[in-house]
């Protein structure tokens, strides 16, 4: 409930329900697994006034990725694009952050459901491997609502990817709200935002008080998951289905104000093959 991570968890600690009818659990992991993941940063006009924040934030976050895991670039504003592909090589990732991304003209509109899609959607042209895959979306999560966020999420559970979210502060957004000048569009913008996707997904956001800070807690968090794995239920490929993880009783009093965080459902695959979900 205070945000932490925990920790010392075992397969025997939780429940999976797979359309309400628990499911038992094959097999359980809780090492940290490579990553496959897509940075995509908002480079709106709105974002102007904090790309040095997002600069540092994101130069400390690359401390957190390891040896195997692979990283693609993408940007946003009224229209997303791949700044640079899938690559291990994490020095490159640095220099194309710092050198193709934030020397960008940040300006325009921001359409963030449709930008995590096409997110979602690139994982489609990378062969399904081992690696954890995930979205981490650096925004000020003030945009226009463009997609229903049920067709987003549908999106994120067949590219068996995760959403989560690093949200900037924008003084200059704080100091209008004082003033009551954007309340309207305020309360828009957060309609339209991630934050509610990357819950579905299994995903969370974080609110950056300390942007390096926040960042780099940021990918620690998709990196420490578990994974716990169960036979598909038979089932027409193509439908959607819905899962529930839950806590044992005794999980649940050990840990009385702990929440469980993981996908909420899936779309049934062509191949049946074990489901994995994450915490």
């Amino acid at each position: 409930q205070d945000g932490r991570i925990l920790t010392g968890f075992h397969k025997e600690d939780f429940r999976v329900f797979d359309e309400r009818k628990e499911q038992p659990i094959l097999q359980f992991a809780a090492e940290e697994q490579p990553l496959d993941l897509i940075l995509l940063f908002d480079i709106s006009g709105s974002m102007r006034g904090v790309v040095q924040e997002v600069a540092e934030a994101a130069r400390q976050g690359l401390h957190q990725l390891q040896s195997g895991d692979r990283v693609c670039v993408m940007v946003f504003n009224s229209q997303s694009r791949e700044i640079a592909p899938f690559t291990e090589d994490l020095d490159a990732v640095d220099r194309t952050i710092q050198d193709d991304v934030l020397g960008l003209n940040f300006g325009g509109g921001t359409l963030i459901q449709s930008a995590v899609s096409d997110a979602a959607l690139r994982f489609r042209r990378e062969p399904h491997t081992e690696r954890r895959r995930a979205v981490l979306i650096i925004t000020d999560n003030m945009g226009t609502r463009t997609r229903r966020e049920e067709s987003v999420v549908d999106e994120f559970w067949e590219s068996d990817a995760i959403l989560s979210g690093l949200i900037v502060r924008n003084p200059s957004f704080q100091a209008m709200r004082t003033i009551g000048v954007i309340l309207a569009p305020q309360n828009l913008a957060m309609q339209a935002g991630m934050k509610g996707i990357a819950e579905k997904t299994g995903g969370d956001s974080l609110t950056a008080n300390d942007p390096g800070t926040a960042f780099q807690e940021a990918m620690r968090r998709i990196r420490t998951r578990y994974s716990l794995y169960y036979a598909l239920p038979e089932a027409k490929p193509g439908a959607k289905r819905t899962i529930d993880v839950e806590l044992t009783r005794d999980a649940a009093q050990r840990f009385p104000k702990s929440r469980v965080r993981a996908r909420t459902g899936y779309v049934v695959p062509n191949a049946a093959k074990p489901a994995a979900n994450s915490r």
